[in-house]
C-alpha cells in the first residue's frame, strides 16, 4: 500500500469510526466528521506537537473544536493517536457514564482541551489560550532558548462564526496580533436549517482581514497536499492569527446525504452507512473498523510525541541552568503552587467608621497582593476607572507590551468572559475580568461553562445593586443575585465591607477548581468596627454571626453586602426595645451550604423561627433561609433613577422598616 493509498484508508478509518460511533447511539452529528477528517487526520498525524501519553504537557500544541457537535471526530482521532480514550469508550458514545458524550467536555476524555457545543465559545477560548501563549512567551523566554513555543489550531464551523462572541474575540485577537493561532473555518455552508444562505452572506475573508487576520484558503477539504501547503504557509506568519477558509463537503461519502442539512444532526441509517463506505471504498463486513494497516501507522505517534517531550524537558534542564529564577517561576506557574507568601500581604483595614465603596477597597486588596502572585491577569471590560480591577505598577497588555498583566478587554463581556476560559484551561495563569453586575448577563455562557469545567476565573462584578443610584433601572441589577447563585458549582460572594472583601479575594485566589463571582458596591459603606463586632475571619464559611445578642435570640437578621451596616443598626435599635437580635452576614450561600449541619445550626438556630433577610435583590432563593415564619426583605421589580439613599427608601431597606417588619413578625 502506497502512502497516499495509507493516507485515504487512515482518513476513511476517522470518518466511520464516528460514523459507527453515532450510528449505534442512534444520535449525534456524523457531516462535520465526515467532512473534516482530512484535516484533523493531517493536523494530529502531522502538524502538531502533542504526547498522548500526556496530554497535560505545557508545551504541547491545543487543539479546540470550537464545532463541538462534531464531537466523534475528536474522540476518533483521540483513540487513533493513543490518549486514554478506548474503543469500548467510542461505541458507548453518548451513553450514561461515558467519557464520549455528545459534546466534548473538559476533565472527561484524555485529550479534549475544552469543553464546547455552545457555538463560538471554542473560537474564544482558543483566542484566550494565544493570549495566554503570547504573554507566556514573552516573559520566559529567552534570544538563545524558546522554552514556550506551541501553536493553539482550532476548528470553527459556519454557526461559529454567526455567534456574536467569536466577532468579539476575533476582533480582540487581531488587535493584540495574538499570533501563534490558526482557526480553521469549515465552511461546508450548511446549517441545521438548510444552506447559510437562508441567513448569512458575509465575506468571512473580508472581516477577518478587517480584524488584523492574516487570512488563506483551502479550496478542496480532501487535498491533502493543499491542507498542508496551506498550514505551512499559515505557521510562517508568527504576528498575526490566521483564518484558513477551508471549503468542505458536510457528510462527505454518503452518496444521498452529502452536501444537505439531512447529515448534518442525525445518523446516516444503516442502508446508507453501507453505501458511504462502498462509495469510499472502505470494508462493510464490520462497525468500528480500524484496518491493521491503520493501527500501525497511528502506533507510532506515541513514541513520537514521547520523544518531543523528552527534548523540550532536555531544553528545560539547560534553561534552568542557565535562567534559574525564571525556570523556578515557571515551575510553579505551571504546577499551580506559587509561594502562599500572598496570603501575608492581604490588605486590612482598620480605620473603622470610615466610609469606602467595596470596589475601591477591592483595589487596595489588588495591589496589595498582586507582586506576590505572578499568575494573576487582570482586565476589565473597558472599566477600569469605574471596577477598580486595574495592577497600578504593570502595563497594558498589547502588541507593543504582551508581558503586561492588565488586559482591555474592550466593550465585550460575552468575548471577555470566553477568553478567560482559555486563559485559564491554557494553563500557569489566573485570570480576572470585571464589569457592573448587570452585564454578567452578557458574559453568562462562559460563567456557565467556567462552572462545568471546573476551572477557576475570578469575576468582579461591581455596581451591585439599586445602590448604584442615578443610573437607573437599566443599570441596577435586581435579578442577577439570583441568577447566578442558580450556576452549580459557582461561589457567588457578596462582602458586606472592606475586609470581607480581604477575605473574599483569599476566598478566590486559594479556589482551585471553581468560578468565583465578587459583588461589590459603587457607593460608600463602613467598614465596619471589628472590635465591637466579630472578625471578618469566618467569612469564609458563607455565613457567621457578625453581631450577637445574650441567651437565645428572639429574632434573626440575615443580611449581604450593603444591607449588612443597615441590619446592624436595625439590630441595635431593637435590643434598645429589648429584643434580642442576632445578625448573620451571609457573604457566601454556596459557601454556607457547604459547612457541617453543626456549623449552619449554630448560625441559624433551628429553634429560632423568627428571622429576616435583607438583601436588595429579588428574594427567589432566601426562603431556605428564612423558613415559613420568617420575612423576606427584597425587590421584587426594577429599580429607579435616584440618589441610592432615597432608592433604598423607596423600596423599604432601610433600619426604620426592617424594626417595623420585625416587630410585626414578631408579633404574630
Amino acid at each position: 500500500m502506497n502512502k497516499n493509498e495509507l493516507d485515504n484508508l487512515s482518513i476513511n478509518t476517522i470518518r466511520f469510526l464516528a460514523v459507527d460511533a453515532i450510528q449505534k447511539a442512534n444520535s449525534g452529528h456524523p457531516g462535520m466528521p465526515m467532512g473534516c477528517a482530512p484535516l484533523g487526520y493531517i493536523l494530529f498525524n502531522e502538524v502538531m506537537n502533542h504526547n498522548p501519553q500526556n496530554s497535560k504537557w505545557y508545551n504541547r500544541d491545543r487543539f479546540v473544536l470550537s464545532a463541538g457537535h462534531g464531537s466523534m471526530l475528536l474522540y476518533s482521532l483521540l483513540h487513533l493517536t493513543g490518549y486514554k480514550v478506548s474503543l469500548d469508550e467510542l461505541k458507548n458514545f453518548r451513553q450514561y457514564k461515558s467519557i464520549t458524550p455528545g459534546h466534548p467536555e473538559f476533565g472527561l476524555a484524555d485529550g479534549v482541551e475544552t469543553t464546547t457545543g455552545p457555538l463560538g465559545q471554542g473560537f474564544a477560548n482558543a483566542c484566550g489560550m494565544a493570549l495566554a501563549n503570547k504573554f507566556m512567551s514573552a516573559k520566559f523566554n529567552k534570544d538563545d532558548i524558546e522554552i514556550i513555543d506551541n501553536w493553539i489550531y482550532a476548528i470553527a464551523g459556519d454557526g461559529d462564526l454567526m455567534e456574536g462572541v467569536s466577532h468579539e474575540a476575533a476582533s480582540f485577537a487581531g488587535h493584540n496580533k495574538l499570533g501563534k493561532l490558526i482557526v480553521f473555518y469549515d465552511s461546508n455552508k450548511i446549517t441545521i436549517d438548510g444552506s447559510t444562505e437562508l441567513s448569512m452572506s458575509d465575506d468571512a475573508k473580508k472581516r477577518f482581514e478587517s480584524y488584523g487576520w492574516a487570512v488563506s484558503q483551502i479550496n478542496d477539504g480532501n487535498n491533502l497536499e493543499e491542507i498542508r501547503a496551506a498550514i505551512k504557509n499559515a505557521k510562517k506568519n508568527t504576528s498575526q492569527p490566521q483564518l484558513i477558509i477551508t471549503n468542505t463537503i458536510i457528510g462527505y461519502g454518503s452518496p444521498n446525504k452529502q452536501g444537505t442539512s439531512s447529515v448534518h444532526g442525525a445518523p446516516l441509517g444503516e442502508a446508507e452507512v453501507k453505501l458511504a463506505k462502498e462509495n469510499l471504498n472502505f470494508p462493510t463486513d464490520k462497525s468500528f473498523n480500524i484496518p491493521e494497516e491503520v493501527k500501525e501507522k497511528f502506533s507510532s505517534l506515541k513514541e513520537i510525541g514521547k520523544k518531543k517531550e523528552e527534548e523540550w524537558n532536555s531544553l528545560f534542564q539547560k534553561y534552568k541552568d542557565k535562567y534559574p529564577e525564571d525556570a523556578e517561576l515557571l515551575s510553579s506557574l505551571i504546577s499551580d503552587k506559587v509561594d502562599n507568601k500572598w496570603e501575608k500581604h492581604l490588605h486590612k483595614f482598620e480605620n473603622y467608621g470610615e466610609k469606602i465603596a467595596t470596589r475601591s477597597a477591592s483595589n487596595k486588596v489588588i495591589n496589595s497582593f498582586e507582586k506576590f502572585f505572578p499568575a494573576l491577569l487582570s482586565g476589565s471590560a473597558d472599566l477600569d476607572a469605574s471596577t477598580l480591577t486595574d495592577i497600578k505598577d504593570e502595563k497594558k497588555f498589547s502588541k507593543e507590551n504582551p508581558t503586561g498583566r492588565n488586559i482591555a478587554y474592550g466593550i465585550r463581556e460575552h468575548g471577555m468572559g470566553s477568553i478567560m476560559n482559555g486563559v485559564s484551561l491554557y494553563g500557569g495563569l489566573r485570570a480576572v475580568g470585571s464589569t457592573f453586575l448587570i452585564f454578567s448577563e452578557y458574559m453568562r455562557p462562559p460563567i456557565r461553562l467556567a462552572a462545568l469545567m471546573e476551572i477557576n476565573p475570578i469575576y468582579v462584578f461591581t455596581h451591585d445593586s439599586v445602590g448604584l443610584g442615578e443610573d437607573g433601572p437599566t443599570h441596577q441589577p435586581v435579578e442577577q443575585f439570583a441568577s447566578l447563585r442558580a450556576i452549580p458549582h459557582l461561589i457567588v460572594i457578596r462582602p458586606s465591607d472592606a475586609n470581607e472583601v480581604t477575605e473574599a479575594w483569599r476566598i478566590a485566589l486559594k479556589e482551585k477548581k471553581r468560578p468565583v463571582a465578587i459583588a461589590l458596591t459603587r457607593q460608600k459603606i463602613s467598614i465596619i468596627d471589628r472590635t465591637k463586632y466579630a472578625s471578618a475571619d469566618d467569612a469564609d464559611k458563607g455565613a457567621y454571626i457578625i453581631k450577637n445578642c445574650s441567651g437565645t435570640p428572639d429574632l434573626i437578621l440575615i443580611a449581604t453586602g450593603s444591607e449588612v451596616e443597615i441590619a446592624i443598626d436595625s439590630a441595635e435599635k431593637l435590643e434598645l426595645d429589648g429584643i434580642k437580635t442576632r445578625v448573620v452576614s451571609m457573604p457566601s450561600w454556596e459557601l454556607f451550604d457547604e459547612q457541617s449541619d453543626d456549623y449552619k445550626d449554630s448560625i441559624l438556630p433551628k429553634s429560632v423561627k423568627k428571622r429576616i433577610s435583607i438583601e436588595a435583590g429579588v428574594g427567589l432563593g432566601w426562603q431556605k433561609y428564612v423558613g415559613d415564619e420568617g420575612k423576606i426583605i427584597s425587590i421584587e421589580g426594577f429599580g429607579v433613577s435616584a440618589p441610592y439613599s432615597q432608592i433604598y427608601e423607596h423600596f423599604g431597606i432601610t433600619a426604620e422598616n426592617i424594626i417595623k417588619e420585625s416587630k410585626k413578625l414578631l408579633s404574630r
